[in-house]
């Protein structure tokens, strides 16, 4: 598994996964492969049992390197095809993202659940309309948050705080630094009319993680920044941001996301999460331990029988994926609920508005 590369970035279970479903039993397809992260969502899916039945997008050489992936999947002629199979329960889609949101309007619309590539939307408004039709349809809208429930990391930290190990969360803060690879990004990538600003991209993973870590259901934005520092060839292009977040419970999050990853990093980024708690604190280093480790998946934290570390690759799995098979044949809310997901965009919007700097 390559880590050079965030947007091709695709972890695959290191262990034994769980499959909460039968081959057959629940059939999904990819449409739209725009960004590299369908492949994540796809291993996800399928190491939790789900049947990947077809795949459509409009390039046919992007589609020819889904099938090298994944030769069992067909490949369909149009869009209709895959909306009009009764078979397929769930679409999954890393489509460009000022598109995604139109998909999946139409997608839940015909009846199957929808899981979608973060920003799932870009703007207010289109949160608006994807809350009244997930409430229309009882179909699910979902996001994939990847940086928290596909870091095994992030699954083990997120295990201590429901254990009460370091009490009631406080304060979370989040280093979320990218690499660039700015020859191989496509033109889409650097129009914030198409992919909604960085921290509206980037950035709602970390406020995503900070709800989820911190047990909270909202968050008021206070401060918030973006610019473009060293890219002046792409003005339309912000390269860092940052932003200070108050939740509902009293929980308080700094965050900070940006495209520059230096070249000598084995990682595309080296993604940090500190979590304070009344009772200890735990940090995590995701994808490497800078000049010592260059696994992922790096636990510290400390309580009151003393300091601890822990690797976890291969030993919590992403339990997220199986949980929303199952909420989709279920229809439960185990995996997020449809208020989480749209409140973490919600967030993710307004900091991107408040902060933007010209």
């Amino acid at each position: 598994m390559q880590k050079s590369d965030g947007m091709n970035y695709a972890p695959v279970f290191q262990g034994t996964a769980e499959k909460v479903v039968g081959p057959g039993e629940f059939q999904f397809a990819a449409l739209g492969l725009d960004h590299g992260h369908i492949y994540a969502m796809t291993n996800g899916l399928r190491e939790a049992g789900a049947t990947l039945k077809s795949v459509y997008d409009h390039d046919p050489v992007k589609v020819a390197e889904f099938l090298e992936k994944y030769p069992e999947a067909k490949a369909c002629e149009s869009e209709e095809e895959i909306l009009s199979d009764p078979e397929i329960r769930l679409v999954a889609s890393a489509i460009r993202p000022d598109l995604r949101a139109a998909l999946g309007l139409r997608t839940l619309a015909r009846g199957k659940d929808y899981f979608v590539d973060k920003p799932g939307v870009i703007t207010l408004a289109e949160i608006e309309s994807v809350r009244e039709q997930t409430q229309k349809t009882g179909r699910k809208y979902m996001i994939y948050f990847g940086e928290r429930i596909h870091v095994e990391g992030a699954v083990f930290a997120e295990e201590l705080i429901k254990k009460g190990t370091i009490g009631r969360v406080i304060h979370v803060t989040v280093l979320a630094p990218h690499r660039l690879n700015k020859p191989t990004r496509p033109p889409w990538f650097f129009d914030k009319s198409k992919h909604g600003g960085i921290i509206t991209d980037i950035g709602s993973h970390q406020i995503e993680q900070f709800l989820s870590f911190a047990g909270a259901k909202s968050a008021s934005v206070t401060h918030s920044y973006v610019t473009n520092y060293a890219n002046p060839d792409k003005p339309d292009f912000y390269d860092y941001g940052e932003g200070t977040l108050l939740a509902d419970n009293g929980a308080t999050c700094i965050f900070r996301v940006d495209w520059f990853t230096p070249p000598g990093l084995s990682a595309w980024g080296d993604g940090r999460v500190f979590i304070v708690g009344t009772k200890g604190s735990i940090e995590v280093r995701k994808y490497v331990d800078v000049a010592r480790d260059s696994r992922g998946d790096n636990v510290y934290w400390v309580d009151a029988a003393g300091e601890h570390f822990e690797n976890v690759t291969g030993k919590t799995g992403f339990v997220f994926f199986g949980q929303l098979i199952r909420d989709c044949v279920n229809r439960t809310s185990s995996a997020m609920t449809q208020a989480h997901v749209l409140e973490a965009m919600r967030i993710a919007i307004e900091a991107e508005i408040l902060g933007e700097r010209r």
